[in-house]
């Protein structure tokens, strides 16, 4: 049977079971049974821990920091224990670390105390304020970043729901926000286009040949690094790969074709991204850059086709020729490949579903951010209509003389 002592008229409870040498304490306090452990074998240091304990209890029920509900934090934990778990690989690794990264630099610091309850649209707000607020050496948030802070909140948020621990999800949309104005994604035009590959062919040429002073194996890499950049341009823009579809690729996954339809020789790619595992032919130009990094690589099935992702390089060779923003200031990047590609293709008159499939996104997708901007989408002879003119009446002089 437990040993049991009252304090502070019968307010705090001083007890200790029969199997353990240590006092444990319990009070009743807003609604709410709270126990701890003094970690006190001595009885008379144990009443004064919990004394203590006690006030500090009633201290922060007035302060209102005296919570009978999970906080943020519990859930939080609860989120980062589950997510990455119950995905089972569905999303991509550093999709999940980002997810945990947000949690633990930003929203945790912020919210990690707070009752679940007393999180809603106005403390959102308030977090958003917080973080675009000027401070000396703080670099604020793009628009971007602060919209996947929400979206990580929110999932925490909706673990919170799943455990009973949040009656509803609260609505933590951006408040006052317009539309979005609806702007095409960075590309190259054709002619942009071919003034990149034409640079990546001349910097490979200049490694080459800068090169053949150097130590072998300093030349090697660099030579090879240069041709590859060359290659992975070509590559992406003759298929319409992401860049990570690209960097996932194998050579067993790409095979060369003839294709029955046109007669050209062409690849034949299995595809695994963001949407899974899907399948993409190519254009005849993707044929030769790849059947030179199987010469130059010699390379076993499994190996990567990218094995390096040539942000750095390819960078510097966009700011050398001037074409790392276009006209609306949007930077280019690996990713405007992709957009040169549908945007050619839709310039050469190619099926918009077709085009769609081939590059796993939606007929929709294209046709917010990649046919916007291509004039000759436009069909003139649809638009130009008039409506035919009705036949004049004839005038009554030229009646009276058809009569007579």
């Amino acid at each position: 049977m437990a040993e049991k002592h009252t304090i502070l008229e019968g307010k705090v409870h001083v007890y200790r079971r029969n199997d353990s040498p240590i006092w444990h304490c319990s009070t009743y306090l807003k609604g709410k049974n709270w126990r701890v452990s003094t970690k006190q074998e001595s009885l008379s240091k144990a009443k004064d821990w919990a004394e203590d304990w006690y006030f500090g209890l009633k201290d922060k029920g007035r302060r209102g920091e005296l919570l009978s509900e999970k906080t943020f934090k519990n859930a939080a934990d609860q989120f980062i224990a589950e997510y990455e778990v119950l995905t089972e690989g569905e999303r991509n690794a550093r999709w999940v670390k980002d997810h945990y990264r947000r949690v633990r630099t930003y929203l945790v610091p912020y919210f990690g105390k707070m009752g679940l309850s007393t999180i809603n649209a106005g403390t959102v707000q308030e977090y958003r304020i917080s973080r675009m607020t000027p401070e000396e050496g703080k670099k604020l948030p793009s628009r971007s970043t602060l919209h996947h802070e929400t979206v990580t909140l929110r999932l925490v948020l909706k673990t919170a729901v799943r455990h009973r621990w949040l009656a509803h999800l609260p609505d933590i949309s951006q408040p006052y926000k317009k539309s979005a104005k609806v702007v095409h994604r960075a590309w190259f035009t054709p002619e942009e286009y071919k003034q990149l590959y034409q640079a990546t062919r001349a910097h490979a040429q200049k490694t080459r040949d800068a090169s053949k002073k150097a130590q072998e194996g300093e030349k090697a890499h660099r030579v090879w690094l240069s041709e590859q950049l060359h290659d992975k341009i070509l590559f992406l823009a003759n298929t319409g790969l992401r860049p990570d579809e690209a960097n996932w690729l194998e050579y067993r996954d790409v095979e060369i074709v003839k294709d029955k339809a046109t007669g050209q020789k062409i690849l034949e790619i299995q595809v695994r991204g963001k949407r899974g595992v899907g399948y993409c032919k190519s254009t005849s130009g993707a044929v030769f850059p790849f059947e030179r990094m199987v010469e130059r690589n010699s390379p076993k099935p499994t190996d990567k086709l990218f094995p390096v992702d040539h942000k750095k390089q390819f960078n510097g060779i966009l700011d050398k020729i001037g074409l790392k923003l276009d006209r609306e200031g949007n930077r280019r990047t690996l990713y405007s490949l992709r957009h040169s590609y549908i945007s050619f293709r839709l310039l050469e008159g190619a099926d918009i579903y077709q085009v769609a499939k081939n590059c796993r996104t939606s007929v929709e997708m294209i046709e917010k951010h990649y046919a916007v901007h291509l004039k000759n989408r436009l069909d003139a002879a649809a638009i130009n209509v008039r409506k035919a003119k009705p036949p004049k009446k004839p005038k009554a002089e030229t009646l009276d003389l058809l009569e007579n």
